[in-house]
């Protein structure tokens, strides 16, 4: 079955037409910027693959052939919105105006990567979720401590279409619908779980449909079409933030790598299905309109190649040269308080650390 051509939400096709009218907001700029944006998501991802081959970066998710879904929330939550993000959202991360470094950090192992903010303000996103559906259950709280406390601000949540069969993902849309709060589920439907392809994982017709057992609406989007999924996307934050609810919405894309660096997804799906999903990708699809409208041309295209390859340059020398913390930093990260036993655990590694120092000088 070819899931492109179900009836979705869809502003351009994948041969870069319009199917319809596009929304007033989609303007030149607009989709300008949303197109610079997944270049560089790109451009980073390639870059922060060949880290992980090289040892400088450990196990890595990909985000190719996601990038409209993760632009597209990045630039549609507002500042004081809470994004509980999943493990493949570096897209939406670095939309939210987070430096790419700080994923590199923490792909590296370092805790400081999950310590968020906007130039000198501290965020309120939580860090990457990797455990499968249970950042739904966060987003939960947080969308009612959103309810509790007012101010007129919405949590999004993602997950990929693997955690929509996780009982924590039912859960949280049932108390979400339940609980009328504000929070918008995004799943990424990238048509494989791991190796379990969409199709034996679940009989519905379409994700959305989840959303009808739990009360709340629910709108699948084609998600190579970022136009598309940044419309959704605003209308369903603007119903939360008026306090109308949670809505569910299912982005049907397709994952065109690996399900990490340590996977090989050959051993599972064949060359010509990933041929035939190259052709939706998202990224060509927005520059073949913006080509077709006089709004982008190939001197432009180069420029913003050069570019993009030295801000990730620039990232990752960064990451490269940060100084790693002390080993005694593994204890202030990991535990809330602390008792006499901790303390002279900690104590005991600050001195095997100096005696390892002074072995090294000597």
């Amino acid at each position: 079955m070819n899931v492109q051509a179900l009836p979705m939400h869809r502003f351009i096709d994948h041969h870069g037409s319009p199917v319809g009218q596009l929304p007033a907001w989609a303007d030149q700029s607009t989709l300008k910027g949303f197109y610079c944006d997944m270049v560089l998501a790109r451009v980073y991802d390639n870059k922060a693959i060949a880290l992980q081959r090289t040892g400088k970066l450990g196990t890595y998710p990909s985000h190719l052939g996601a990038e409209a879904i993760g632009i597209a929330v990045g630039r549609a939550l507002k500042t004081d919105d809470v994004f509980i993000p999943y493990y493949r959202d570096m897209p939406a991360m670095w939309a939210r105006g987070i430096a790419m470094e700080k994923n590199l950090q923490y792909w590296g192992g370092d805790e400081r990567g999950s310590d968020f903010f906007f130039d000198d303000r501290h965020c309120r996103d939580l860090p990457f979720c990797v455990p499968i559906a249970t950042q739904c259950t966060h987003a939960v709280g947080v969308a009612s401590a959103l309810k509790i406390t007012g101010g007129h601000h919405a949590a999004l949540v993602t997950c990929g279409d693997g955690a929509t069969s996780k009982g924590d993902f039912l859960e949280s849309i049932n108390c979400a619908g339940s609980w009328n709060i504000p929070l918008v589920f995004v799943v990424n439907n990238n048509q494989w779980a791991i190796s379990v392809p969409r199709r034996l994982q679940c009989a519905a017709e379409f994700l959305s449909d989840k959303a009808k057992g739990a009360g709340i609406p629910g709108i699948t989007v084609d998600g190579n079409d970022v136009i598309a999924m940044y419309d959704a996307i605003v209308s369903s934050l603007d119903r939360a933030r008026k306090g109308k609810g949670a809505t569910l919405i299912e982005a049907v894309s397709y994952r065109l790598s690996d399900h990490t660096t340590a996977d090989d997804a050959s051993r599972y799906r064949s060359d010509d299905e990933l041929r035939q999903a190259w052709e939706f990708e998202p990224i060509q699809r927005l520059k073949t309109y913006l080509t077709h409208q006089n709004y982008w041309s190939e001197q432009e295209e180069e420029q913003w190649h050069e570019h993009c390859h030295e801000m990730v340059e620039q990232s990752v020398e960064h990451y490269l040269n940060t100084p790693v913390q002390a080993p005694e930093t593994a204890f202030d990260y990991l535990y809330e308080s602390s008792d006499s036993e901790l303390n002279d655990q900690r104590e005991a590694l600050i001195n095997k650390a100096i005696r390892m120092q002074g072995a090294d000088h000597g």
